[in-house]
């Protein structure tokens, strides 16, 4: 049975697979990206998140049976708080309507294995008390400090891994019967890193970072499979994880011991 299923940042990458990946199964899928989308908006922006919502309301006759909030930024600035977090946040909720009217409904989210990397625990505090303003600011300050600006990216994806988390198990998600989901990337082979892995150098310095034992980097659809998955009816009752597919990165750098 065909779903209308909404995919963010579908214009590259991850996101454009899942968007190939989903059609190829039957489903209806509705692109949303900066450009070459079915909807083009900007998800910094809150108005035209609003605008977002209501076209797909509109696309879908007011139900939507899946989300793969999969837009985002690498930026080691701000601009990862704005798109990787607040905007993310800001369009499942305004989306969370139309998915508590489908008979499955389920959202998968594009987290990230930078997760368990360093981060600004502050930062991530702030995001999660959606302040807005300090986040930003805080996420300038980080950015001012050269290396220390790779915290707003980890810390943006740390942050919206905690708030599946958080509100999977409440009456608007698990209770409305909306199973919520993040997929954490380790390497992945798309066009934003496709130049850095071209070179020896690049590769042993992305390795170096994070490793991935279990046949290298990823490619895009290796991602898109499992977003496929924990949007599909089959997806019956894993809620609030956080899946690495991370070619054993989350195996390397907890170990066995993640219980205690």
């Amino acid at each position: 049975m065909s779903r209308n299923i909404v995919v963010t940042g579908a214009a590259s990458g991850i996101g454009k697979a899942t968007a190939e990946l989903l059609a190829s199964r039957g489903d209806t899928v509705i692109t949303v990206d900066l450009r070459d989308a079915d909807i083009t908006a900007d998800l910094t922006d809150d108005a035209a998140i609003a605008q977002v919502v209501e076209q797909i309301t509109e696309r879908t006759g007011g139900t939507l049976d899946g989300l793969v909030a999969n837009a985002g930024v690498s930026a080691n600035n701000e601009l990862s708080l704005l798109v990787n977090y607040f905007g993310t946040v800001a369009l499942i909720e305004g989306l969370r309507p139309l998915l508590a009217k489908s008979e499955a409904p389920r959202i998968s989210v594009t987290s990230s294995a930078a997760t368990l990397q360093g981060n600004d625990p502050e930062l991530v505090d702030l995001l999660l008390a959606g302040d807005r303003d300090a986040a930003v600011e805080r996420g300038k300050a980080l950015a001012a400090q050269s290396q220390a600006g790779y915290a707003n990216y980890s810390s943006s994806k740390r942050a919206i891994s905690r708030w599946v988390r958080r509100v999977a198990p409440t009456a608007d998600y698990a209770g409305a019967g909306i199973g919520i989901n993040a997929v954490g990337p380790g390497q992945v082979r798309t066009a934003m890193t496709a130049e850095l892995l071209s070179t020896e150098e690049g590769r042993k310095m992305v390795e170096a970072a994070m490793p991935s034992p279990y046949g290298g980097p990823a490619e895009a659809v290796d991602i898109a499979e499992v977003h496929a998955f924990l949007v599909s009816p089959g997806n019956a009752r894993m809620t609030g994880q956080v899946v690495f597919v991370d070619s054993g990165f989350d195996a390397v750098s907890r170990g066995d011991d993640i219980w205690s």
